[in-house]
């Protein structure tokens, strides 16, 4: 008799990342799937093409789920007709948050689409669009509902099956769950105050966890964890694997050898710093008109230089944030670190040096898809639903932890990376 799974999907800006489990949290099996590319105005997609990519992903698992959770990409809003989605990358609402950019994005997406369509959320939308219930949104408990996007059921709540016509197994329940932020951070089991983590990925960022009543002030523009009584504070980046991918372009060389290359570079980068404004800055700048810059480089300075100027421009990223939240009385103790970025041990060496704290890597490196099997199973019973349990009521991937090893390079190396993110603000004014 084959052994019973849940499934969960991450549907992201260029693929979708799928994961097998057991109950026992046991990764069964991985897939992935690209995305074409958009064909509309940055920041505007084609549904459909997160559609196939989705069921291409869990249909290459090979395995027949009692359940199927679905996460994505946030914020993003898709047209109830699945006409067009408008993503984090579009100008409406850019300077919000979760609560107020989709409410932006919708009447973006009406202007573009035309017509009285309705706006769903991703998740919301593909589950509908396999067959579930498409006058429902998923609500992330302490969250606000998004008016218009539908009733609201909270996480891990099964809105229908897969139908006939879906492209994958009939009658299985579908499960919604919310931005990959709350699922990763749900797969990586940040409810003990002082873990972090850092989604890795084309973006990236710190969440911390803490107790909600012993940091009221710091705790109110945080995410609600799924264990009570704690919150999740900090903030996305915007640029980390995003940086590296477009180095690989420009120098047309694959990562994986301008990484091991950068490895024999050593650690400061000869004095060469990198600002990963590409797209602007999120957490804790929140500033679109910043934009790259490469400091210190030299005539003498090859690929490997920058690149290891670019690895560490993005540990640089999460210490800011972590000073940030120090300032407010909120410590780190470790990190775990997940998704492309971590397959990178240079990377997460220079992340736990930085950082000064120890890292895991989980043995998924696909955490998003992590918290979505997780969805899948609380939808039939597996585990409590978040906001239902407490630590350890949920399942959680084995972890590989990389141990800190401090510099004082990184040290001082910090204080620049902050002193000239201030003067570059400075002069956007």
């Amino acid at each position: 008799m084959a052994e019973e799974v849940v499934v969960g999907v991450d549907v992201g800006s260029s693929g979708s990342r799928a994961v097998a489990i057991d109950r026992r949290g046991r990764v069964v099996a991985t897939s992935a799937a690209d995305h074409l590319s958009s064909p509309f105005p940055l920041g505007e997609a084609d549904p459909a093409e997160w559609r196939k990519g989705a069921v291409t992903a869990i249909s290459r698992l090979g395995v027949h789920p009692a359940a199927i959770g679905i996460g994505g990409q946030g914020p993003t809003t898709v047209a109830s007709n699945g006409a067009r989605a408008l993503t984090l990358r579009h100008p409406a609402g850019a300077t919000g948050g979760l609560d107020s950019q989709p409410i932006a994005q919708a009447a973006a997406l009406r202007r573009i689409v035309g017509g009285d369509v309705a706006p769903r959320q991703l998740w919301d939308w593909l589950a509908a669009s396999l067959g579930g219930d498409g006058s429902l949104q998923s609500v992330w408990p302490g969250s606000k509902p998004l008016e218009g996007f539908g009733e609201p059921v909270v996480v891990g709540t099964a809105v229908g099956v897969t139908a006939a016509d879906s492209g994958l197994p009939a009658g299985v329940p579908l499960v919604p769950g919310c931005n990959d932020a709350f699922m990763t951070a749900w797969g990586s089991a940040i409810d003990t105050p002082g873990k972090a983590f850092d989604p890795g990925g084309t973006t990236g960022g710190l969440g911390v966890a803490v107790r909600a009543a012993e940091h009221p002030e710091v705790a109110a523009f945080g995410m609600t964890s799924h264990v009570p009584g704690v919150v999740i504070v900090g903030g996305p980046t915007a640029a980390h694997g995003a940086m590296i991918d477009w180095w690989s372009r420009i120098t047309g060389r694959p990562v994986d050898e301008l990484v091991a290359a950068a490895a024999g570079v050593p650690p400061g980068a000869y004095g060469v710093m990198v600002l990963p404004f590409f797209e602007g800055e999120r957490a804790p700048r929140w500033n679109t008109a910043l934009r790259a810059e490469i400091v210190g480089l030299h005539l003498e300075h090859g690929t490997e230089v920058v690149t290891r100027a670019l690895l560490e421009a993005a540990a640089y990223g999460l210490a800011h944030i972590a000073r940030r939240l120090a300032d407010q009385g909120v410590g780190v103790d470790r990190v775990v670190c997940s998704g492309a970025t971590s397959r990178s041990r240079l990377w997460t060496e220079i992340k736990a040096a930085v950082l000064e704290v120890p890292v895991d890597v989980p043995e998924c490196e696909q955490m998003a898809s992590y918290g979505a099997a997780l969805t899948g199973g609380a939808g039939i019973g597996w585990w409590p639903r978040p906001g239902e349990g407490g630590p350890g009521s949920w399942p959680q991937p084995a972890m590989t932890t990389v141990a800190p090893k401090p510099l004082a390079v990184y040290r001082d190396n910090v204080d620049r990376f902050i002193a000239l993110g201030d003067a570059a603000e400075a002069r956007v004014g």
